[in-house]
């Protein structure tokens, strides 16, 4: 299955993790929205965001192995075509803030992972992804 993906990030408390050639970035305490795609097979790139042991490639790696940090859901929609840009705008506009180039080295857009109040407006507009424990 080929398609976008939107991943709740809950950053339990105020931590400065280094990300990749970003360097040191401070992540207050909250939600966080990252928007990502596989045009190859969205169920293993889902599942490699999952996992504990990977080796560090993607930004979204460095961030999701910090012991502050925690998914809390995955949500992913089905298409043929690279849509995470699209998806990036509609998540832009329901955030507090982004993360300035986090995610994006890739494409034109400012950001792939957001802060949010809430993700009820993702909810509505895409299937959940089951977490396995």
């Amino acid at each position: 299955m080929k398609g976008a993906y939107c991943i709740i990030i809950e950053v339990k408390k105020d931590s400065i993790i280094k990300i990749g050639a970003l360097g040191r970035i401070k992540f207050r305490k909250g939600l966080y929205c990252y928007v990502g795609s596989a045009l190859n097979s969205i169920e293993k790139r889902i599942e490699r965001h999952l996992s504990k042991n990977k080796k560090l490639h993607w930004h979204i790696d460095y961030l999701l192995k910090n012991k502050n940090t925690e998914i809390k859901k995955v949500f992913y929609k089905e298409s043929n075509k690279r849509e995470e840009c699209r998806i990036t705008g509609l998540v832009s506009k329901n955030s507090i803030s982004e993360i300035e180039k986090f995610g994006c080295s890739d494409c034109k857009c400012k950001s792939h992972l957001f802060v949010l109040k809430n993700y009820s407006f993702i909810d509505k507009k895409f299937k959940e992804f089951t977490l396995q424990p």
